[in-house]
């Protein structure tokens, strides 16, 4: 018979996720990420902290040293990629994300009115959901990611019909479509949806996204290209906007994204 004798039980009945979970804290993971000048820290730590009162008086602070778009790429921005970062490794949800979008916003328009002419856009995003599906809780953390990032978007909301996806990419020219589904019965939409734009000669990524989407699905169809998760959508978009094509963003997928 196996003696238990001397068998340390705490090795086995601990939950090593929430140890890890613990050990990255917040505060931790921020202080890694937050900027050196003390101005621009200040701005980032108030995006981070969702700090709505506090974000007004620290980018016109800021803004006395620093230019605007420093204050909005080096500041404002590095603030919510920390929250990107938080949101990703399942410190931050849902909530915390959109009021650290909403706090980076009245900073970065306090800061653009300083910059002459306004801030350029990286490119416009189409997004929406899916026809038939109302879950559109993905799709709008993408979207916050995505203008932080730089990007303007068009958000068409959820429940879209191809046809005026369509119409939309053709009128606004964006350099890449989103669509998110949760339901297996609505994620057809895409592939019927890029089938009408080829139609038209339009040529860019569509990305499929959501839950009910994978990769081989995303990659069935002309012009498909797969997001896993809100925070690979920038650094595809990025790639986008450096002559990327939708078959050079699948052959590169991993690399662009760091995997599944």
């Amino acid at each position: 018979m196996v003696s238990s004798k001397g068998v340390d039980y705490a090795k086995i009945l601990t939950r090593y996720d929430i140890k890890a979970q613990n050990e990255a804290s917040p505060e931790k993971i921020a202080e890694k990420m937050l900027p050196k000048d003390p101005a621009l820290k200040k701005v980032a730590e108030t995006v981070v902290w969702m700090k709505f009162k506090d974000v007004g008086p620290a980018t016109t602070d800021a803004l006395k040293t620093q230019k605007p778009l420093d204050v909005i790429n080096k500041g404002l921005v590095v603030g919510m990629e920390i929250v990107s970062k938080l949101y990703a490794d399942h410190i931050y949800y849902l909530p915390e994300i959109m009021m650290a979008a909403k706090t980076m916003e009245i900073g970065i328009a306090i800061a653009e009115k300083k910059i002459e002419g306004g801030r350029e856009t990286k490119g416009l995003v189409v997004m929406h959901v899916a026809e038939g599906d109302p879950h559109d809780i993905g799709k709008n953390i993408a979207a916050v990611m995505l203008r932080s990032s730089g990007y303007s978007v068009i958000d068409m909301g959820k429940d879209v019909p191809v046809d005026e996806v369509v119409a939309e990419v053709i009128k606004a020219k964006p350099l890449m479509v989103t669509g998110t589904a949760l339901m297996t019965t609505t994620m057809t939409a895409f592939p019927r949806a890029a089938e009408k734009l080829k139609a038209k000669k339009v040529d860019i990524p569509f990305m499929a996204a959501g839950g009910a989407v994978n990769r081989d699905f995303a990659e069935s169809f002309d012009m498909g290209i797969f997001s896993q998760k809100a925070p690979q959508t920038p650094p595809i978009a990025d790639k986008i906007k450096a002559g990327y094509g939708w078959k050079k963003i699948r052959a590169e997928w991993d690399e662009i994204t760091g995997g599944a």
